[in-house]
């Protein structure tokens, strides 16, 4: 029969505290750490409380409640009797391993007394396996970068001029929400977002877009990139073509393809989208498109360009997703009537934000949707955000109620205006390899072309060396087989971001830079 062998021991020398920090959190974390990598193994004897406060020269209580904790997470196990053990835990790969980053030599090494390991059981971190997901990989070709930093410059693109907001009035209509706030807005809300919002929205676009549409057509969402990626998620099987603006918004396309969309890149003219090529792409049953004005190039979509998409989508039972991301702004008449407007067939997804006319952080978009579809894209945002947050709908729908909305789209429609003159009054003019400004009478930037990629690349780096923001045509672009050519390049600037004495300040700076 062969003997009993006695429980390991521990020995707390290893263990160094921080007088100045909770010495009861820190025992704790020091012993669960030593349990979860290996350093105490299962069945271990821990010192008694008054052992190891004589140890570690601190009181009894801080060990006792260290000791507690432990014993509540299930770390050690109390032996009437017989004292304090480490816990019998499952066997983990991580447990009794050392994470190293340098090949296993073979040779053994000692750890604190009573404890040993040896080195042919460590890890190396770089033979850790991959997690392989196609999800997950296309992620990796197709996510958004990261913003820019700071406050607005010039001339940051898709920043509408947010230092005119009417910020006074929004913080007392939101102060009035929350003094006295319907108790029914403090619970889960509809997924579809607050009902008079909707009805508001819907008002406005009728008056304003001459857009026939209901309260009961409208999904609110957190912002145009979701009211885009739900289309992504409900419209799109994986395999399935996608057809996207040639330049265009490389955010849509990323939604799309993150969905296992084939995206089609389109090449977009004087007249807009070009819808003979669309008709000849095989398997293809959504286009994303931005008619009124065209991101990035600016281009107005004919009014031909429009029926013919439209009969495409009649023909071929597919979708058209329809982003009028800046379409307040217009220069001269009225806010043209979006492709919406125009569908009888039920086929067009109207993508709308108020980050254009209010600032991107408010994080407010919607969907006008055919009815048939409005139910499972309320159940599909549901899944993932539950509702929209509560208290901005409500200032929002107050906002709009009240009369500010609308009285804010004028006032930022003349300042865009007059930020705009700004630029054509100070441009740099007969710049080597620059072309001429376009006629901006729509949005809130524009785009000048360049005679070849390695001029582009040039004048975008002299920008930012005199801190001016331009961003490079060729960017916009579908990457492609063959290398990017030159009849791909070009400069596309916002121009509302910063008021007229900035725009002209930063156009003296480009105007040196550009010199040269």
């Amino acid at each position: 029969m062969s003997p009993i062998e006695p429980p390991l021991s521990f020995n707390p020398a290893g263990i160094e505290l921080d007088r100045r920090q909770g010495l009861t959190r820190q025992l704790y974390q020091a012993l669960r750490q030593r349990v979860l990598d290996g350093r105490l193994v299962s069945g271990t004897r821990l010192p008694a409380s008054r052992d190891l406060a004589a140890a570690l020269a601190i009181s009894r209580n801080s060990v006792v409640r260290a000791y507690d904790q432990l014993y509540a997470e299930g770390f050690i196990e109390a032996r009437v009797g017989d004292g304090t053990y480490v816990a019998h835990l499952p066997q983990n790969p991580a447990r009794g391993a050392k994470l190293s980053t340098k090949p296993s030599t073979g040779l053994s090494t000692s750890l604190s007394p009573g404890l040993s390991t040896n080195l042919s059981n460590s890890v190396d971190i770089s033979n850790r396996k991959v997690i392989h997901s196609s999800a997950l990989e296309r992620l990796d070709r197709h996510h958004l970068p990261r913003p820019p930093s700071g406050p607005p410059r010039a001339f940051r693109v898709g920043v509408p001029a947010f230092d005119l907001f009417p910020f006074e009035v929004w913080a007392k209509l939101n102060a009035a929400f929350w003094r006295r706030p319907d108790l029914q807005h403090l619970c889960y809300g509809d997924p579809a977002g607050d009902w008079r919002l909707r009805g508001l929205i819907a008002a406005y676009l009728r008056s304003s877009r001459g857009l026939q549409c209901g309260a009961e057509q409208i999904v609110i969402t957190s912002g145009a990139q979701q009211a885009i990626s739900l289309c992504a998620q409900l419209l799109v099987e994986p395999g399935d073509g996608v057809a996207i603006e040639n330049p265009g918004y490389r955010a849509a396309g990323h939604a799309f393809a993150i969905a296992g969309a084939n995206l089609h890149g389109v090449a977009v003219n004087a007249e807009g989208f070009d819808c003979t090529a669309l008709s000849q792409l095989e398997g293809c049953r959504l286009a994303y498109v931005t008619p009124s004005h065209q991101y990035p190039t600016g281009v107005v979509m004919s009014l031909a360009r429009r029926l013919e998409l439209l009969a495409w989508a009649e023909r071929s039972d597919g979708w058209i997703v329809e982003d009028d991301y800046d379409g307040e702004y217009r220069y001269s008449g009225a806010p043209l009537a979006p492709l919406a407007a125009l569908d009888r067939s039920g086929r067009v997804l109207y993508v709308g934000t108020f980050g254009k006319v209010a600032f991107p952080a408010l994080r407010l978009g919607y969907l006008v949707l055919p009815a048939g579809l409005v139910q499972a894209f309320a159940q599909r945002r549901a899944v993932d955000v539950r509702h929209s947050e509560i208290s901005t709908q409500a200032v929002m729908a107050e906002f709009m109620a009240a009369g500010h909305f609308q009285r804010h789209i004028r006032r930022m429609r003349r300042a865009a205006s007059s930020r705009r003159d700004a630029v054509l009054a100070g441009w740099p003019r007969d710049v080597a390899g620059l072309g001429d400004l376009p006629t901006m009478t729509a949005g809130l930037h524009f785009m000048v072309k360049v005679d070849s990629l390695e001029r582009e690349e040039a004048l975008v780096a002299k920008a930012e060396a005199v801190d001016v923001e331009v961003n490079a045509l060729s960017r916009y672009w579908l990457p492609g087989p063959g290398v990017p050519t030159d009849a791909q390049a070009g400069l596309v600037l916002g121009f509302a971001a910063v008021p007229p004495a900035a725009i002209a300040q930063a156009l003296a700076r480009l105007r040196q830079a550009w010199a040269d």
